[in-house]
């Protein structure tokens, strides 16, 4: 994934012109203060990326697409913090968003990971409205968002993204669940080994942009172990590590020195999500 993206000013979107079916609305990448503006086209950037929307029926894809807004999700971008009311929810199709609890000292550790396969808001239609963790962008790239009013009335509907949200809402839970098990009783090596994957499983490329600070703040540990833990792999094999950027050499490697947290996780979405497209 190309972290310029945190440029903003210099990213180019390839817009060209389409049948306005596929029309929906570039947005600038400030969560918290967005203007829309309604394009043509969005070429190379399909909603159908996330497979979330892939997975809806034509007829409830359609009635969604004139409201789908596209944003572009550059990394370090705060989507939202802890207990703000949330006015959107957002369907990631090239970025990955990190959830972070964050404690009343200000260290954080990572709850989960949100995607491709995902969406960023489920609370708006579990009846809270108000985001429960702090939601950074770690992988810079794109995704669409929908008004938070929109997507509850579509929900209320009881329909195909009412049954597919409760499923992804399940599996999110199961992915929460798994990496608090994994923190307490892991190694650091298990864990690095589960993120990466996680990781890797919403990009397209094996190349990870990210420092050894991050990751740690990610997993809640010190830096130290993570370097340790990396030179480990680095020395395996499995990955290559420059300042700032992970490339994996091995997935089956780093696969086989994870524990069972990843391999349950993997297993529980593919059972959760498997009918990723029905169109």
């Amino acid at each position: 994934m190309d972290q310029s993206l945190g440029s903003v000013g210099t990213v180019s979107l390839g817009l060209e012109n389409r049948d306005e079916t596929t029309a929906a609305k570039a947005v600038a990448p400030d969560a918290r203060s967005i203007t829309p503006i309604r394009l043509q086209g969005l070429y190379g950037h399909d909603p159908l990326q996330n497979h979330l929307l892939a997975a809806l029926p034509p007829r409830d894809f359609q009635r969604l697409l004139p409201d789908l807004e596209f944003v572009v999700m550059p990394f370090g971008m705060a989507v939202c913090e802890t207990d703000m009311q949330m006015t959107h929810v957002y369907f990631p199709t090239s970025s990955v968003v990190s959830l972070l609890h964050e404690t009343r000292d200000g260290s954080s550790a990572e709850t989960a990971v949100i995607g491709n396969e995902g969406m960023l808001g489920v609370t708006l239609f579990m009846g809270g409205g108000k985001s429960l963790n702090r939601a950074t962008v770690k992988s810079g790239g794109y995704g669409f968002r929908l008004k938070s009013n929109l997507l509850r009335e579509e929900f209320a509907r009881g329909g195909a993204l009412q049954r597919r949200l409760l499923n992804y809402t399940q599996a999110l839970l199961a992915q929460m669940s798994q990496t608090a098990v994994c923190n307490r009783h892991h190694s650091v090596s298990q864990q690095l080994c589960r993120w990466l994957l996680l990781t890797l499983d919403r990009i397209s490329v094996n190349e990870i942009c990210v420092t050894q600070s991050l990751i740690a703040t990610m997993l809640g540990v010190r830096r130290e172990s993570i370097t340790c833990a990396a030179n480990k792999l680095h020395a395996d094999g499995v990955i290559e590590y420059a300042r700032g950027r992970i490339t994996v050499l091995d997935r089956p490697g780093l696969e086989n020195r994870a524990c069972e947290c990843y391999a349950g996780l993997r297993k529980e979405y593919d059972r959760l999500l498997a009918s990723r497209n029905v169109r």
